[in-house]
């Protein structure tokens, strides 16, 4: 029989009390005192964040945890209010110069770009935040709302959207304009994505006719997009998202039309390579906002039957202790 020595190259040793948490995720010991094998798990949880100042969907969102970033949106009403957040509560700061919704953001809260939205239908508008107020720069080469994005402010990534149908188109900025790269492989609107200009992840969504809602993840490498074949565990679009290309989270969304309904709280964990169902959110709604780690992220607002919310949500990862099962 093999044993853990010869698989993970160190033995499992005997305590009489547990080691603290922080001991290291994945540290495998057997507490004499229980009789039992135990180990360390990081285990991710949504808590209440401050709540926006102004309830809205559809926003630009960017930063991390600690000093997020929201901009535009629907409330209903397109508008272009831009609000900071400090880890507890949100601020408000300079307004957008187009006042728009399904607008994609990415970059952080002194440094960020938001691209494409509507009313349009065919709005490229870009604008850059210095972090007090929104600067016009070149417009997309493709107009579009209800599009992804991922990178920074300087190497931006924008895929997907619509403007009449869904899109596949893929471009990327580089501090001043935007360039037309190889398309998704899955045209699609009301996606989610994460990740950099060179390392993107890009899932869910709506396409084809009835917007079939669906759970396609394609990666990009700076050039091009494949698609990996372990989609999301449950097909939605107009979801939330943050994260690397090989660590992201997929939250809330609406599985099915038609809309306006009641959003899901479903999250699910990306490792990589494949997606895991996570913890829920305590609220479900789509066209939520997200920004921030696979390990501590945001959900910002979005829209829950019958209006818009002013919900923020944080998540977060903490270690614990658990008994293995001896099964």
């Amino acid at each position: 029989m093999t044993t853990y020595k010869e698989v993970f190259g160190k033995y499992v040793r005997s305590v009489s009390s547990d080691p603290p948490a922080t001991a290291g995720e994945g540290e495998v010991w057997y507490n004499t005192s229980s009789n039992t094998f135990k180990t360390v798990a990081l285990v991710g949880a949504w808590s209440s964040g401050g709540a926006l100042g102004n309830s809205r969907a559809c926003g630009a969102s960017a930063g991390t945890q600690t000093a997020g970033l929201y901009a535009g949106g629907n409330a209903p009403g397109y508008v272009n209010d831009t609000e900071e957040y400090n880890g507890s509560s949100w601020s408000p700061s300079g307004s957008l110069n187009t006042t728009r919704g399904y607008v994609a953001g990415m970059g952080t809260q002194t440094s960020a770009l938001a691209a494409g939205g509507f009313p349009g239908p065919s709005n490229g508008a870009t604008e850059e935040y210095n972090g007090s107020s929104w600067t016009d720069s070149n417009s997309l080469g493709t107009g579009r709302y209800g599009l992804a994005s991922a990178g920074s402010q300087t190497a931006g990534l924008a895929f997907g959207g619509t403007s009449d149908g869904a899109q596949n188109s893929t471009e990327e900025y580089n501090g001043s304009s935007w360039s037309e790269q190889t398309a998704l492989n899955t045209a699609r609107r009301y996606l989610a994505g994460s990740g950099t200009q060179t390392a993107g992840l890009a899932f869910g969504g709506a396409s084809g006719p009835g917007n079939t809602r669906s759970s396609s993840t394609e990666e990009y490498n700076g050039s091009s997009w494949t698609t990996n074949p372990n989609g999301l565990n449950s097909g939605r679009g107009d979801l939330g998202g943050c994260g690397t290309q090989t660590a992201a989270l997929a939250f809330g969304g609406l599985t099915s039309l038609p809309a306006p309904g009641t959003g899901v709280n479903l999250t699910e964990e990306w490792n990589g390579s494949s997606w895991a169902v996570a913890s829920t959110l305590a609220t479900g709604r789509y066209f939520v906002g997200g920004t921030g780690t696979s390990s501590v992220a945001l959900a910002i607002g979005g829209r829950n039957a019958p209006g818009a919310v002013d919900n923020t949500e944080e998540f977060s990862l903490s270690a614990s202790v658990k008994t293995l099962s001896s099964s």
